[in-house]
């Protein structure tokens, strides 16, 4: 009695989904990140079947036979297959709850910060057709600082830098919201795109995305390492067409990555000239947070602390951090805290009126 009673309770929990163009989190309240997949699904062609989701689909990645597909349906942050987005939703939430029988949960789901209406309510109608009884929709940046632990109602300004796989979200963050802010098409995919194209130009190697990603974890770097690391990597070679194996060296992804990098860097001083003076003064005593998984690149935080002269650090969590503020934001809008703000703000435009 005890068991169902207490099954019966986690499918009405409350819940939180980073629907990330790498990975998936589902963060459940009261229980934490429960589960981590990455935005895979493989498809069997013929019937337009499900095969797999998650990482027993990213392991079919490059490795399928031409009846199956393995395929992401999110790009660059926003939904690109709607059908597969909402039969990849249903899988995970399913996953992490079990067939909810009595109480649908409330969800809430963070997207990037530019994403237009349209986006934003495709990512809605595949929530709630995938089994929701009620949608929130939260921009990325809000959901990265509430689960760094950040009190975002307060008249203090923080500067967050969420860098995920599709966009790279930058906001500074004042009295619940975003009050300067930009989205940009680059983060950690295109870390692995230029990678690829690295070792294509200097080692004439042709490698694919999964061995672009263990470089780009194992000895990436933006900043010059005091030890100096190395990795060897199969692929194929582009001259004799046969597989090939070459050592890689830190100081060469530095440089794989250097264009890459600084197009996130000039982002983030875009943010900087457009913020209040007292905001920057705030961001210049609190310093910047990065979050998300291309946060963890080595050398990210020392190369714009050194760039901007503002410290930076690395949230505790980074990558789950976008998943418990999403999940802790269904208690943050229903708190007595905001509806105080909501209040005091009404108050300040009847006054202006």
């Amino acid at each position: 009695m005890f068991s169902f009673l207490s099954k019966f309770q986690m499918m009405g929990s409350d819940m939180g989904i980073d629907l990330g163009t790498a990975t998936v989190l589902v963060y459940i309240k009261g229980q934490g990140v429960v589960l981590q997949e990455p935005s895979v699904v493989a498809i069997e062609k013929t019937s337009n079947t499900i095969m797999a989701v998650g990482e027993d689909a990213r392991r079919m990645l490059g490795r399928t036979p031409g009846n199956i597909v393995a395929i992401r349906p999110l790009r660059e942050g926003v939904i690109s297959d709607y059908d597969i987005t909402e039969k990849m939703l249903r899988a995970f939430i399913k996953k992490a709850i079990g067939k909810p029988l009595f109480i649908r949960p409330r969800i809430a789901v963070c997207v990037p910060s530019a994403v237009t209406e349209v986006e934003r309510r495709a990512v809605e109608d595949a929530t709630l057709q995938a089994g929701a009884r009620q949608v929130f929709i939260i921009e990325e940046p809000i959901s990265a600082a509430i689960g760094a632990g950040i009190d975002i109602s307060r008249a203090k300004g923080s500067m967050l830098v969420d860098i995920g796989g599709g966009t790279t979200d930058i906001a500074v963050i004042s009295l619940g919201g975003p009050v300067v802010s930009s989205s940009i098409k680059i983060a950690g995919d295109n870390f692995d795109e230029a990678i690829i194209r690295y070792m294509r130009k200097a080692h004439n190697l042709l490698i694919g995305e999964r061995s672009a990603e263990e470089l780009k974890i194992n000895i990436g770097t933006v900043f010059e390492r005091t030890v100096k690391v190395a990795m060897d990597i199969r692929g194929r070679s582009l001259s004799s067409g046969l597989p090939r194996i070459v050592t890689v060296t830190s100081d060469e992804m530095q440089e794989a990555l250097r264009d890459t990098v600084e197009a996130i860097i000039n982002a983030i001083h875009s943010v900087l000239e457009r913020t209040p003076p007292e905001l920057a003064a705030d961001i210049s005593d609190r310093g910047i947070v990065l979050t998300g998984g291309g946060s963890l690149i080595y050398g990210l935080d020392k190369l714009l602390n050194a760039r901007t002269g503002i410290n930076t650090i690395v949230a505790e969590n980074a990558v789950s951090c976008v998943a418990m503020g999403t999940g802790k934001y269904i208690d943050y809008i229903t708190s007595d805290k905001v509806a105080e703000q909501k209040k005091q703000m009404r108050k300040y435009t009847i006054k202006k009126n």
